[in-house]
Formats: C-alpha cells, sequence, structure tokens
C-alpha cells in the first residue's frame, strides 16, 4: 500500500471506523459515520479501498461481508502523525508538542512528562 495513496474524505472515515473497531461490516461502518451514504455507496467505497490496498475482506457475519483494514492501528497511526508533522510543522516534533503543550486545554501529568522525558533522554543515547 502507497502513502501517497490520497483519501477522499468518506475513505478517510471508512478506514477511521475500521481501526476503531479493527473490523467491520458495511451496517457497522455506516452506523458509526456521520450522515451516512446508503449502503450501495459503503460497499463501492470498500471495493475502491481494497483496490488500493487499505482494506481486505475477512469473512462473513451472516450474510454480510466482514472488512479489515490492511495495516495495523499503531502504523496507520505513524503514518497519520508523519503526515501532519510534515504538513503543519515542517516535520519538527518539537514545533508539534509545543503547539500540543501550549493550548490552553493542555493537560500533562507528572507520569507523562517523566515518560516524554525518558523518551527523550532514550533517542540521545542512541543517537536519533
Amino acid at each position: 500500500m502507497s502513502e501517497s495513496t490520497h483519501l477522499s474524505r468518506r475513505e478517510r472515515q471508512i478506514l477511521d471506523v475500521l481501526h476503531a473497531e479493527e473490523s467491520a461490516t458495511i451496517s457497522v461502518v455506516r452506523s458509526k459515520i456521520p450522515d451516512p451514504p446508503t449502503d450501495m455507496a459503503v460497499r463501492r467505497l470498500m471495493h475502491i479501498l481494497e483496490e488500493k490496498g487499505h482494506v481486505k475482506r475477512r469473512g462473513k457475519e451472516g450474510r454480510e461481508v466482514v472488512y479489515a483494514p490492511c495495516q495495523c492501528k499503531s502504523r496507520a497511526g505513524l503514518s497519520a502523525l508523519r503526515h501532519v508533522l510534515n504538513t503543519f510543522f515542517g516535520g519538527a516534533v518539537d514545533e508539534a508538542l509545543a503547539a500540543h503543550l501550549t493550548r490552553k486545554d493542555a493537560a500533562l501529568t507528572d507520569e507523562q512528562a517523566r515518560r516524554i522525558q525518558q523518551l527523550i533522554d532514550e533517542a540521545k543515547k542512541q543517537g536519533r
């Protein structure tokens, strides 16, 4: 699957549901997306996502086909994070973190701060 494959808003919504649910039928997907299109439209979008290599069929649940994302949730999350960092922060992790932490509603627990510092220390030791 190519990371450069562009997804429409609906395709992204469908993939978000599949990642959240791990796998789902057309009816489950429709119930989880805002202002859902018809069953036929969702089926067509699933077929397109299959052709693009983002979705695979997992079997059947009664008469309905069960679909699952081809990429695991963590890998898809990393890919999405990389895209956001490059698009909005020029690839700068520090700027993204600063933007998040300087929000008025941002809350960072002591445990999260320790974990971030630990990750920074490990990355320095490994020369990253």
